[in-house]
């Protein structure tokens, strides 16, 4: 095993971490050193350059920012508050009523949007200052919202989930977004569970009990935005457009919706396609950066060795899928999302499939555990959106994180090690 190229690109993309380069010159840079182990200055430069270029040459890739896009016009459609309403009239009665209000409306929000940091401020915006006004800690609304905001991004449509097809080779991406169906719910339900003992705990206000009238006429306002779910993902599974395809009837759709709700006006526009394109550049110089690591760890045959490593410890699937698990996890704390599925799906892949685990399964897992790093500090993006818009500190909310953080963590291990939670829908409809 050749240690020096994996010490050139762990120790180089830390320090350079540690120093503020933003995470993406960090990926690039010691990328570049790493090539620099084995071929002069040059070569090594012009290498990584290619392979950054090369790496967004994909199809797959456009559904990236027509999803950014579709989700800036639901956020600035009036989206939110009709979830928000459908929610309130579901479970507003039950014990701590407007956490599992939250829990509901990040989770659809989320999947809609395709964003869990515009989840994290549209929630939090709205609901925070009314669950104030109940009674509530403003640390637990934060709580809850920082959490429940992340779910979206295992329920489809979900841009992590398409980067994790192109990672791995080309695992359907159809196949993806039905697996997180049962995952991303069984995320949510624990966590509501873990919030109505919170709140029961604490003594917070229950809701009335909304009438039938009441919910049929929520669910007919938020129906339309409801049914965006079943036009992208129903396309997909019914073959009559691919993902990417569908991302596109997502743009048209939420357009459409928007201009019918009256919440987006034709002077709008040019700002929500501005917001749009610097996200998804910021996204795309991500992944051109990542997928070049993942060439340079290829090239120096760092996942075979790491694999190697792994299965030497042991032969039991169970050990070496909880290691796993906790290196994402730690991973999770330190590096964003994307690239941190674009360079460690290489790396595990070949150990996950020579455990006999299903690719499609491993994804869910995958995207899973990075979630719970999206709400821890130093780099937890959506607990400081989370935060800040809730105008609280990290420290003073970490307390009611953490039973939350267990909840998300049970539901982990449960869809790693019980792999009909993720595979039991794409086999049903035919996509194994």
């Amino acid at each position: 095993m050749e240690y020096l190229p994996i010490l050139v690109l762990v120790f180089s993309f830390l320090v350079l971490l540690l120093i503020g380069v933003p995470v993406a010159w960090s990926i690039a840079i010691s990328s570049l050193l790493t090539m620099m182990v084995s071929i002069p200055f040059v070569p090594a430069l012009t290498t990584v350059s290619q392979r950054i270029g090369t790496g967004l040459d994909s199809f797959a890739l456009l559904a990236i920012p027509f999803f950014v896009l579709s989700g800036q016009l639901m956020n600035k459609g009036g989206i939110a508050h009709r979830l928000i309403d459908f929610a309130k009239t579901l479970v507003g009665s039950l014990p701590g009523g407007l956490a599992l209000i939250n829990v509901i409306a990040a989770m659809l929000m989320g999947s809609i949007a395709g964003s869990a940091m515009a989840s994290a401020s549209a929630m939090g915006s709205i609901l925070g200052p009314e669950m104030e006004k109940e009674g509530y800690s403003k640390e637990f609304g934060a709580a809850v919202n920082i959490t429940s905001s992340t779910v979206g991004l295992i329920i489809p449509p979900s841009n992590v989930l398409i980067i994790y097809s192109l990672a791995s080779g080309g695992v359907s991406i159809a196949a993806l977004f039905i697996a997180g169906y049962i995952p991303g719910i069984l995320t949510g339900l624990l966590l509501m569970v873990v919030a109505s003992f919170w709140a029961k705990k604490k003594g917070y206000k229950v809701g009335e009990k909304s009438t039938l009238k009441q919910v049929g006429s929520t669910f007919v306002k938020a129906f339309p935005s409801l049914t965006l779910l079943f036009v992208v993902i129903g396309g997909i599974v019914g073959g009559i457009f691919t993902a990417t395809e569908a991302s596109a009837v997502a743009v048209l759709y939420t357009l459409i919706l928007g201009f019918f709700y009256k919440e987006i006006k034709v002077k709008d526009l040019p700002e929500i396609l501005l917001d749009s394109c610097g996200t998804t550049a910021i996204v795309m110089l991500l992944i051109g950066a990542s997928m070049s690591m993942s060439w340079v760890m290829s090239y120096e045959n760092i996942p075979q060795d790491i694999s190697n490593l792994l299965l030497s410890l042991s032969d039991n699937p169970i050990i070496i899928l909880l290691i796993i698990n906790l290196i994402l996890l730690f991973v999770g704390i330190f590096m964003d999302m994307t690239p941190a599925v674009l360079i460690f799906t290489p790396i595990f892949l070949p150990i996950i499939v020579a455990l006999g685990m299903d690719p499609i399964q491993f994804g869910i897992v995958m995207v899973l555990n990075l979630c719970v790093g999206l709400c821890t500090p130093p780099v937890g993006s959506v607990l400081f959106v989370g935060v800040g818009v809730a105008n609280t500190t990290i420290e003073k909310v970490i307390k009611p994180l953490l039973p939350l953080f267990l909840a998300m963590i049970v539901s982990l291990f449960l869809v790693t090690y019980f792999s009909e939670l993720s595979l039991w829908l794409p086999r049903m409809f035919g996509l194994l």
